[in-house]
């Protein structure tokens, strides 16, 4: 049984060294139905498939390293004790990221309200962000920065849509939301990011990340 004390940086560690080929002998679904049966490698296996993909959204989410790791070990305690109330209605990572968009909203509640950037001040900024070192960032770093400026809902959006490959009707099922709201987030999303990151604007308007296949 994986200890939930154990810090991030050493279950990192474990991570890397495990061999690739063991994640992708065997389903998601497949080690949900081991992790029933209190199947320890199976829980294993998922706990170093899902590390790196949690710790990346909550990360976005809450914009700091303070709560990753007790997030982290929240959602994947969840996992395993809950393990039998999974329903095969849906894929087990959208049932995974649930809890998690659930764990960082719970932490996100205990920190002080703040206050998002508008769109007139991001307007306002806009030129003296151009002659800032800002210009010279990486792709990441600007990111980053946009990030920032938006609310957590926002932020899980373009996570779960851009780096994490999940439709509309998957990421109104991890936030138990409509689908149009859903939609109607990204749209706010992508207005604020067109006046600090045009080109980066262009292309998320352009790909058709979202959609149902």
């Amino acid at each position: 049984m994986v200890s939930f004390g154990k810090k991030i940086e050493s279950r990192k560690q474990d991570m890397l060294a495990m061999p690739k080929s063991t994640s992708k002998e065997i389903t998601d679904e497949e080690l949900i139905v081991k992790i029933c049966l209190t199947d320890h490698d199976a829980f294993e296996v998922l706990y170093k498939r899902y590390f790196q993909r949690i710790f990346r959204f909550a990360y976005r989410i809450m914009q700091s390293l303070d709560d990753i790791e007790e997030i982290i070990n929240d959602v994947m305690f969840v996992v395993w004790k809950k393990a039998a109330s999974f329903k095969n209605e849906s894929l087990v990572s959208t049932w995974i990221f649930g809890i998690a968009y659930k764990k960082c909203l719970k932490a996100l509640s205990k920190r002080p309200k703040v206050e998002h950037i508008s769109l007139d001040d991001i307007a306002e900024d806009i030129q003296d962000m151009q002659v800032s070192a800002l210009k010279n960032m990486e792709i990441d770093d600007w990111l980053s920065v946009v990030f920032s400026k938006l609310p957590a809902d926002q932020r899980a959006v373009l996570e779960l849509t851009y780096h994490q490959g999940l439709n509309y009707s998957e990421i109104a099922e991890i936030m138990e939301c409509p689908e149009n709201t859903v939609k109607t987030r990204m749209f706010h999303a992508r207005k604020k990011i067109k006046l600090l990151f045009p080109d980066l604007a262009f292309e998320l308007n352009t790909d058709n990340y979202g959609e149902s296949k």
